[in-house]
């Protein structure tokens, strides 16, 4: 299928690894100029690199920022000065336990998963209403309907994208931007890939059946009863950001195998 997305340009933040880096990929195959973005000079020259030499047709270029940094977020801005699509993928979350994770912690992990959103959106979507053609993708999680009460922290940041994305869309209304979000479960992140392996040499079990027991104790409701490789939820959100998607705006998607225990 053709996704129509020659000629378009894409800003992936978070894209080293995992999730962002596949769905960079998609729209680099797709024919989308993208920006991937890194907080690490040297590890995003790298993959910048690596994406060429897989995809020599790859339009793509690299551009350093940490989005718990307001300074950082100016200087991404101008230095791309403007989008056709803009996919909000940063994201952070670890361990949490809530009587013990002090303010600080909050307003940082606040500032990333949600104000990184804000931000950009902020600029990028008046430009693309002024050109009245656009795709903003939030990269939510199934943690924001079923809170862990391990990383309350995180389900409530990944609620409050939920909430963006559905007000954003509303105010958008009659025009050809488009905003939705994209529910992933358990997926094989770096994050999520250096948990397991912990949790394998702590019990003397491969990583993969450390993720097989991850997902029976702690996602037990999944249908799918294993960890989605990133490029099934790049797929969606690869889609999303296409012309062919453009009945489709204020949805909150899932692509969490079956964890969120609703048919709606």
């Amino acid at each position: 299928m053709n996704l129509q997305l020659t000629g378009k340009t894409a800003l992936v933040t978070g894209s080293t690894a995992g999730i962002g880096y596949a769905a960079a990929l998609g729209l680099l195959k797709e024919g989308a100029k993208v920006f991937i973005n890194g907080r690490e000079e040297k590890k995003l020259e790298k993959v910048v690199e690596q994406i060429k030499k897989d995809i020599p047709s790859a339009d793509v270029e690299g551009v350093v920022a940490d989005f718990s940094k307001v300074e950082e977020v100016d200087t991404l801005i101008h230095q791309i000065k403007e989008l056709d699509i803009l996919i909000n993928n940063v994201g952070i979350y670890g361990d949490q336990p809530f009587e013990t994770t002090p303010d600080e912690v909050w307003m940082h992990d606040f500032e990333v998963n949600v104000m990184s959103g804000v931000r950009l959106s902020r600029h990028y979507i008046p430009l693309m209403k002024k050109k009245n053609w656009g795709r903003v993708v939030f990269v939510s999680s199934e943690s924001a309907i079923n809170i862990p009460d391990d990383m309350i922290l995180y389900g409530v940041t990944k609620t409050a994208i939920l909430a963006l994305s559905r007000g954003l869309a509303k105010s958008l209304r009659g025009t050809n931007v488009t905003v939705n979000s994209v529910l992933p479960g358990p997926t094989w992140s770096a994050g999520n890939l250096r948990s397991m392996k912990e949790l394998s040499e702590k019990k003397g079990i491969t990583v993969e059946e450390a993720a097989l027991e991850f997902v029976k104790e702690k996602r037990p409701e999944s249908i799918i009863q294993r960890f989605a490789e990133p490029e099934e939820v790049a797929n969606l959100i690869v889609y999303l950001a296409s012309p062919l998607s453009s009945a489709t705006t204020g949805a909150a998607l899932r692509v969490d195998g079956g964890i969120v225990n609703t048919a709606f």
